[in-house]
């Protein structure tokens, strides 16, 4: 009776010239539960790379042809392959090599003689924080929210897909011509608010522009990494229209755009320091457009305008 074969949990390439090598991971590997892709030079591992990427590459150092270096540079130089963990194997004696092969985009790596439980333990770990970024990225890229970090003069060092996308709608919806990879800067606008805000006491303030029926929001988070800070991006699509909401819902100006800062997740001291007023004031005029509208909360109020606003 033939028993159920295990579900495959990953694709992992063995790239080396070594039989002995070879059979030894080859072994450890598919026991593990992994589907295993074998290359014995550097050129046939990019070939192979192009009908099948793996989720994980082990590449020996020491190579025919293009050495594991080289291998990695390849790998690292394509934005197709480029997020895919390489370890490198090696021996003792080449050691030193090691930080040429952190230079190039290794993650990690494995001292011959090859011991198959350590091998199987630095692959988990490495894959299960690619899983994890990955996760994340997935889940900004299906959000309203998406994201990129900036180093401490504001060139960007980290960009998610969803990042790119916002970036792409601000150039041009403001008019703006410029790229946005990582180690370019941030769009003027966004550079001089994250210029400005050196300055500031109150860290909390953030990046709003409207143009063209698109409203831009950028917030800044501290990061973890010395001297690097995340950007948490937003856009929303459509720009009330106040004359409309003043008019026809007895409102003044002020309190038409107080209800518009507050849709937008703004307390009352945001929106002081937006408009200029103080939190008591924008607390004022939000009780009369309470007696107005006949309701008793901020959101009952936003409510109110979002069924009558035609957009």
């Amino acid at each position: 009776m033939t028993g159920k074969s295990s579900p495959i949990i990953g694709i992992a390439m063995i790239v080396d010239d070594t039989p002995g090598n070879l059979a030894l991971l080859s072994d450890t590997l598919s026991e593990a539960g992994y589907r295993v892709l074998v290359a014995t030079d550097g050129l046939s591992a990019l070939e192979q790379i192009a009908y099948l990427k793996p989720d994980i590459i082990l590449l020996d150092i020491m190579m025919p042809g293009i050495d594991g270096f080289e291998t990695c540079n390849r790998l690292k130089s394509s934005p197709e392959t480029a997020d895919i963990p390489v370890l490198f194997m090696t021996a003792l004696s080449e050691l030193d090599n090691l930080l040429r092969g952190f230079d190039e985009g290794a993650v990690d790596y494995i001292v011959k003689p090859i011991r198959p439980p350590e091998v199987l333990a630095r692959v988990e770990v490495q894959l299960t924080q690619t899983r994890n970024l990955r996760r994340v990225e997935n889940a900004l890229n299906n959000s309203p929210f998406s994201a990129l970090a900036i180093d401490s003069i504001g060139n960007i060092t980290w960009l998610t897909p969803g990042g790119i996308r916002w970036l792409d709608e601000f150039l041009q919806k403001h008019g703006l011509t410029g790229k946005h990879d990582v180690g370019s800067p941030l769009p003027k606008p966004l550079l001089d608010w994250i210029n400005r805000r050196s300055g500031l006491i109150d860290k909390s303030e953030s990046f709003e522009s409207y143009r063209a029926g698109a409203g831009f929001l950028a917030k800044i988070i501290p990061c973890q990494s010395a001297g690097e800070s995340l950007l948490v991006l937003e856009k929303h699509s459509h720009e009330w229209d106040l004359d409309w909401i003043r008019s026809s819902l007895g409102l003044t100006v002020r309190e038409a755009e107080i209800l518009m800062w507050i849709s937008r997740g703004k307390t009352n001291k945001d929106v002081g320091l937006i408009l200029g007023s103080s939190p008591r004031t924008i607390n004022k005029h939000l009780e009369h457009i309470f007696e107005k509208f006949g309701v008793a909360t901020r959101a009952a109020a936003v409510s109110m305008v979002l069924q009558r606003q035609q957009f």
